[in-house]
Order: structure tokens, then sequence, then C-alpha cells
């Protein structure tokens, strides 16, 4: 946290004059009466900071679920065009596109620390200049992340895939490229609500735009016959979908927090971007995990069967 003290200070616009509340008035304390008993601390602590704690974490956890939703959907949907496809479109989903997403999602937590720290220090109006120097941040990430997308045939080709899996699984990385751009604006956005304690858009438009990819794979896979092509403008489309619309809210309905584009956004972003790496090590990690193991599943016998085992 010490790094990231000199961001708080760049603008010299001074913090809105709202005092922060009486300790005793402070949400989470407690009268001493609250936990007399057994039964008191059940009704008045225990009850209370469960409901908090669902009332946060349960739109998250439904943003994530449905967030997994959409490439879960996307292999279900491209399961019924053959093996080859599903594996192709697997490989292409659980590597290429898992780590560029661990990445960013790495980089765009930054933002989740420095607004936290924003917030609760009353300088709300710093949350909107944060917003923008990290989407610049992970916008020029995704530049760097393209070349990843672009040659994931030979790549994948290069760590032991067979050659018809992975020049289907580069075609269809190529395709999503598109969705890697959309995430340097919808890890900000998010990171920037969540920061705020407002989850519940979140979730409602995560949940929405989970319904049109499921229709939108219909539609390009089955009615226009488009097959794993569908499938990869589909989740373009569903990536778009959903930054645009956190942007939208945010931009609209965030007046405290965004006051509008500010140059402030590009002073002492050095700065914000080691703290963004930091991060990103930290959390890529877990991830990237997870894609080992499927490359390593590519040099078993029948790999397209283990593929989809997987």
């Amino acid at each position: 946290m010490e790094s990231t003290a000199p961001l708080l200070q760049l603008d010299n616009e001074p913090s809105p004059s709202s005092p922060l509340p009486a300790p005793h008035e402070a949400e989470g304390d407690y009268s001493p009466e609250a936990s007399k008993t057994f039964k008191d601390f059940i009704r008045f602590v225990f009850w209370k900071e469960t409901v908090k704690l669902w009332k946060i974490g349960g739109p998250i956890a439904i943003t994530l679920l449905c967030q997994y939703g959409t490439n879960t959907l996307t292999t279900i949907f491209v399961g019924h065009l053959g093996n080859l496809q599903l594996s192709a479109v697997s490989v292409s989903l659980s590597v290429i596109v898992t780590f560029a997403f661990g990445f960013l999602l790495g980089m765009g937590s930054a933002l989740e620390t420095l607004c936290g720290q924003a917030f609760g220090a009353g300088q709300v109006h710093m949350l909107g200049v944060y917003l923008q120097r990290s989407v610049i941040i992970l916008f020029v990430s995704c530049i760097i992340l393209s070349p990843i997308y672009i040659f994931a045939a030979p790549i994948l080709k290069v760590v032991g895939q067979e050659d018809d899996l992975s020049n289907l699984a580069g075609k269809f990385s190529i395709l999503v490229l598109p969705n890697l751009f959309s995430l340097s604006i919808y890890f900000p956005t998010q990171k920037f609500l969540q920061a705020q304690r407002k989850v519940g858009v979140l979730s409602v438009i995560a949940f929405a735009t989970l319904l049109l990819h499921a229709f939108w794979l219909w539609l390009f896979i089955y009615e226009l016959g488009l097959g794993a092509t569908g499938a990869a403008i589909a989740v373009d489309l569903t990536g778009w979908t959903t930054s645009l619309a956190q942007a939208v809210y945010v931009m609209v309905w965030c007046k405290e927090g965004w006051r509008g584009f500010s140059w402030a956004a590009f002073k002492d972003i050095w700065s914000f971007v080691t703290l963004s790496l930091a991060s990103a090590v930290m959390l890529c990690l877990e991830l990237w995990y997870m894609m080992s193991i499927v490359i390593l599943t590519g040099h078993l016998s029948n790999a397209q069967l283990e593929y989809q085992w997987h």
C-alpha cells in the first residue's frame, strides 16, 4: 500500500467535504449488549454480518458464474459440430484466451486496490482518474498480447499439439481477438463498481449478456451455419456488450466517481504500471496452472477425447 500513496496526491482539486461518520456510527460497530449472550450474538452480530456478506458477495458470485458460463456455453454449442471443433475451441479458450485473461485480470486488480483506498479515504473524485489510467494500461497490454492470438497455431504446434487441432484453434483465436480488447474496458469498470459496492448492476449485466450469448450461439452456429466462426463472433459480441454496458453505467449513473475524461490519467502512469504488474504476477499464476494441464493433455494418446473430458 506504500507504493500507492503518491498516486492519491496527484490532483490538487479539493476532495468533497463529506465528513466521515463518527466511530459509534461506523458500519460494523456493535454495542456491548449485542454480544452479552450467544443468542444476542447470533441475532445482532452473526446475522447482520451474514446479510452484509451476501449483499456484496452474492452478486459478485453470480457475475463470476455468468462470466465463466460464457465459455462453457460456447464449448457446449460447438460440441455438436464435431470432436475436432470441440477440441480446437476448448484449447483456444483454455490456453490462449485464459493466458491473456489471467494476465489482464491481474493487471486490472490493481485498480481494485487503489479505488478501495480512495473510496475509503473519501477521495471519490479520484476513482474516475484511476479508471481511465487502468483502461490505458490494459489497452496497451492488449496490443502487447495480440501476437499470442495471431500466432496461436504455431505456438500450439511448438508445445506439442496436433497440426489439425492447432490450425483450427489458431483460426478461432484470431477471430476472438476483438474480445481481448474488450477486457481493457471490462476489468477497469468492474473493479470501479466493486470498490463502491455497486455489484448488483454487474450481476444484472452479466446474466443478461449470458442469455444474449446463448441466443447468438444458436443464431450464428445453427441458423446461419457459420460453425466455429459463428461461435467466435458470439464471443466477441458478448465481450463488447458486457464491457460497453458497464462503461455506460459508469459514465451515466456514477456521477460522484466519474467526472469526465481527464488528462490526469496520464500522470505518474509508471507507478500504476508497476503496481499492476505486481498484481498480475500474483493472480494470473492460478489461471495459468489450469492452462498448463490442458497443454499437457495434448501429449496423451487420443488427445481430442482427453480435451473433451477436461
